[in-house]
């Protein structure tokens, strides 16, 4: 272990014990609880209400909506690069989280002001706070471990739990508003479910300035920090990243925003090979081991971002969603699938691990990374052989194979996402941990950006269709396949760069 790394554990209080976990742990994840809330509440919504606001319901404009999400869920993950480079060297985790919190809220209740310019400007305002706010909980889930301590995997595993309660609460709850609530037209009431997300926003931003004292200091500003002056300059930088992020949205849009992506994350690893070559070899494979896995990562989240695009005009137009009774079921409860299915898998994964683990037969991280993308791929053979072979006589397919896929899915994200979480904070030079960060969401932001494109092809020019759905998805299962086999083949490469980083 080098001094750096060293001076990092002896940095972790001694913090009081909750299930075998430091109490902070649940503060935190609690926090990330009520932002997955509004998260996941504006997702199932977003395309949705606008195709029904803004072009009257007309199916020819999925494409555009699919893009504008793309476009919004891109910048929502690059943006922390920025939050992560603000919190390590300006005003701290803990200032960097209060200050996204406001403004996200502030562009969540934006939202609901139905008309299109002041609709983009509310999502650059929840991009710019989501980017201060999210890498940096994260980061701070780290800090509560040593390096070697061996329960960090498990903690980001728990913590990945817990805030998919929020996930799953948010399409039940904004779904049963939108569809119950002044007796309206849908689009309408969609601006409840906006006025809900910021209220659960709000919620975050208490909960966090209330449990920030149990973190003893930690996420704290830089020793060198002087007075206001340093909040006066990143506030002053958020003025300016809003109409700029707003221009990115509105005006250059997701086909260009991936030349503009790319460029952003060979930046991000640039610093970071920079950063890794003052320490030595060692640090300096860890991090090419790292940017690896993250190439793999944008591959991933490409196809699993058409829940909020593809899949939910899938659910929308081609699957058969009558129940018992004549009960309609709402197309944004799919949405409280995958949350649902953390919830459930997470600890039995965890309990699968430890006991590989106890064995020494747990896979390495780039075979983990592996798993996740062919549990990816599988969700879409479901898919795909629904459309190929179970579409009734009104052209909709059965309900299961979209919930199974969703099911799928989820165990590929927990092969994946968490074990990406506590991976950055391992890998990544002691000075950077919050840029790293920052460039794991970066990879996810690439990822969110194609899949706004892909969706938008899949949508076309008159809207989503089996034949184009079956083409979309098919096209989506081969590249997982591929790159998930290929992963497993470079997997002892890649560990090999991680010395001994597991």
């Amino acid at each position: 272990m080098t001094t750096s790394d060293a001076a990092t554990d002896q940095a972790v209080p001694d913090y009081p014990q909750l299930l075998g976990h430091p109490r902070p742990l649940w503060m935190l994840f609690m926090t990330e609880f009520w932002e997955r809330f509004a998260f996941y509440s504006v997702s199932w919504a977003l395309t949705l209400y606008i195709v029904a606001q803004f072009f009257q319901g007309d199916q020819h404009g999925q494409a555009w909506a699919s893009t504008i999400y793309g476009a919004y869920t891109a910048l929502i993950y690059a943006t922390g690069i920025f939050g992560g480079y603000v919190a390590d060297k300006l005003i701290g985790y803990q200032r960097s989280i209060l200050l996204g919190a406001a403004v996200m809220s502030a562009g969540l209740f934006t939202l609901a002001v139905p008309q299109q310019p002041v609709f983009l400007l509310g999502l650059a305002l929840v991009v710019v706070g989501d980017g201060l706010f999210k890498p940096n909980v994260s980061t701070m889930v780290g800090q509560l471990y040593g390096r070697d301590d061996p329960r960090r995997d498990r903690g980001f595993t728990l913590f990945y739990m817990g805030i998919n309660a929020g996930a799953f609460v948010a399409p039940l709850l904004t779904g049963w508003l939108a569809e119950h609530i002044a007796g309206s037209e849908a689009h309408q009431n969609y601006r409840l479910v906006f006025i809900s997300a910021g209220v659960g926003m709000l919620l975050s931003l208490l909960w966090f300035w209330f449990g920030r004292h149990g973190l003893r200091g930690v996420g704290r500003p830089p020793q060198q920090a002087g007075g206001g002056q340093r909040m006066a300059v990143v506030l002053a930088g958020v003025a300016v990243a809003i109409p700029l992020t707003y221009w990115l949205i509105a005006d250059v849009g997701a086909e260009k925003l991936k030349w503009i992506l790319g460029l952003l994350f060979v930046g991000v690893a640039a610093m970071l090979i920079v950063e890794a070559l003052r320490h030595d070899r060692v640090q300096l494979h860890r991090v090419l081991a790292m940017l690896l896995i993250f190439a793999f990562n944008i591959l991933f989240w490409m196809f699993y971002f058409q829940f909020g695009t593809s899949f939910t005009f899938l659910a929308e137009h081609l699957v058969d969603r009558s129940m018992f009774g004549g009960w309609m079921f709402p197309v944004g409860w799919f949405q409280s699938v995958t949350p649902l299915s953390i919830i459930l898998l997470a600890p039995l994964l965890t309990a699968v691990w430890a006991w590989l683990d106890r064995r020494r037969l747990e896979p390495s991280i780039p075979r983990k990374f592996g798993l996740g993308l062919l549990f990816n791929g599988l969700g879409f053979v479901a898919l795909i052989y629904a459309l190929s072979h179970l579409i009734d006589a009104h052209g909709l397919i059965p309900f299961w194979p979209l919930a199974l896929c969703y099911v799928l899915q989820t165990v590929g994200e927990l092969c994946l996402s968490p074990i990406g979480l506590s991976m950055v904070t391992k890998l990544a030079p002691p000075r950077l941990v919050g840029l790293a960060m920052g460039g794991w969401f970066l990879s996810l932001a690439v990822g969110g950006n194609l899949a706004g494109l892909l969706a938008s092809h899949i949508s076309g020019e008159q809207g989503i269709t089996a034949a184009s759905a079956l083409d979309g998805f098919t096209f989506s299962f081969w590249v997982l396949a591929g790159a998930g086999v290929l992963l497993f083949a470079i997997g002892s490469l890649i560990n090999r760069l991680m010395h001994g980083v597991r």
